[in-house]
């Protein structure tokens, strides 16, 4: 009997330290401290307790090999000090760390091409992130590229990519800085960039975009991020799925251990042709509707997907085949990830003995915790991963323990007068043009909400994004 539970005691604490041992990698787009209303994200509203690691994105690359600032005045420290409010997130958490990201989908390929396929270049570029890194106060790098070989790159990148992988482990080794990728998941893009087992040598993990794997792009919807084929597809199509994407991957030399799997937080969304055609495979006119937070056609964060469901009138379809859900309601259609789903595609991760997962982006989940609790993605990969646990506390010390994460903050005093409201939307304070409100149709009345831009900023009614105040006309 003692040997019974002393086993039963040893698995539970190998299952518990397994668990511990996951990875949860969490993107940042610095660009969305520009949103508006309760899309606005500022980088306090980050939870580092939630994340392993997380990632500033984007810094750029030069053709001479030199890193580029893309927003001087938010990113450094004669600004608003991005990059240092983020390193900085380590306080409330000392076991996470903080990487930043080159690349991105606009920066596009070229410039990465001719600085790789230069061994000059390229060893001017691994010293530059070096220094960039130590300036900084970063402990990693990520490299973004998208992609090797494709969107004007050349087949010698394939090699050149392995290089450039090579001198920036080799310098970042003496200094304990991390190296990782982000890389495309589906065979069709990979097989065209990447050697896989040579990549895997040099770097510490591999963030799979496992999503996107449909689009507006298409003239018929489909899931951004499934998890398996459907019986309805062949060929190339049948591939673009999580787990086609995560076999081809170990099949190619990819080590499991290194491989962290990509979980969206937004989905992908259609116009329907016909909306009593709404099923997946129904023919579309293009992208859906943009949301007012992310403001872009044809996506939608799960923060704006959530508030949209809670206001009624959606159907929504759990693919039984596919394992994640999709919404229509009249000639509008999106298909997403949810708590749910992501808990199976955690579960996923755990059988197939991944290194954890990765969330695109931290800022689209719900992390107001507007439709209930707040970063509700980013805790389902917790609770699976993790069993709950987040990297080590910023006071350790149990006489005077650290905080409990808060709930949601209260929402924002309105206005002094609700005259301002004529009909729904943004409207900027007449007598201050940092300061505008988001007017909603109450029963026949209006209730205002109050927003702030940061300081420098004004809001352009234009646009219903915070602008630089000489940017708009009146401020």
């Amino acid at each position: 009997m003692f040997k019974v539970a002393l086993l039963a005691a040893f698995v539970a604490f190998a299952a518990t330290s397994i668990a511990a041992d996951k990875k949860i990698v969490c993107y940042f787009g610095s660009w969305t401290i520009y949103r508006p209303g309760l899309g606005k994200f500022d980088i306090s509203d980050l939870d580092p307790r939630l994340c392993t690691h997380i990632i500033y994105s984007f810094v750029g690359i030069n053709t001479d090999g030199s890193l580029r600032v893309m927003d001087s005045w938010a990113d450094l420290p004669s600004g608003l000090d991005g990059y240092g409010k983020f390193t900085r997130l380590r306080e409330k958490s000392p076991g996470t760390k903080a990487m930043i990201a080159i690349g991105g989908w606009n920066e596009g390929s070229s410039k990465f091409s001719q600085v790789a396929s230069n061994p000059g270049t390229r060893t001017q570029f691994v010293r530059n992130v070096v220094n960039f890194l130590k300036q900084y106060n970063f402990d990693g790098f990520d490299v973004d590229w998208e992609y090797p070989n494709q969107r004007g790159g050349q087949p010698s990148d394939k090699e050149n990519y392995v290089a450039l992988l090579r001198e920036l482990r080799q310098a970042f080794n003496p200094l304990g800085y991390i190296l990782s990728v982000a890389v495309a998941a589906a065979e069709s893009s990979a097989s065209k960039s990447y050697n896989i087992r040579e990549v895997s040598q040099h770097v510490h993990f591999i963030n799979l975009m496992a999503y996107d794997f449909n689009g507006s792009w298409n003239p018929k919807t489909g899931l951004n991020a499934p998890m398996y084929p459907s019986s309805r597809e062949s060929g190339d199509q049948a591939k673009l799925n999580m787990n086609s994407a995560v076999s081809y991957w170990i099949q190619q030399g990819a080590p499991r251990d290194k491989l962290v799997l990509g979980v969206p937080s937004y989905g992908r969304s259609f116009t329907l042709a016909n909306s009593g055609n709404n099923g997946v495979g129904a023919p579309s006119t293009g992208p859906g509707a943009a949301g007012p937070y992310t403001q872009e056609a044809g996506m939608l964060g799960f923060n704006e997907i959530c508030v949209n469901l809670g206001q009624g009138g959606w159907t929504v379809i759990g693919d039984p085949e596919q394992q994640v859900p999709y919404a229509f309601k009249g000639n509008q259609w999106v298909g997403y990830d949810d708590a749910s789903c992501v808990r199976k595609k955690a579960d996923y991760i755990n059988k197939m003995g991944l290194a954890g997962a990765m969330l695109w982006s931290v800022e689209t989940d719900d992390f107001r915790g507007t439709c209930g609790q707040k970063y509700p993605l980013l805790n389902a990969l917790n609770s699976v991963l993790r069993g709950g646990v987040s990297p080590s506390p910023a006071n350790p010390d149990p006489a005077n323990p650290s905080p409990a994460p808060t709930a949601a903050p209260p929402p924002p005093p309105p206005p002094p007068s609700t005259s301002v409201c004529k009909e729904e939307g943004y409207v900027r304070d007449p007598n201050n043009c940092s300061t505008f409100y988001y007017c909603k149709n109450v029963d026949g009345q209006y209730q205002a909400s109050t927003f702030h831009c940061a300081p420098g900023l004004a809001f352009d009614t234009s646009i219903n994004v915070c602008n630089y105040k000489e940017s708009v006309p009146g401020c």
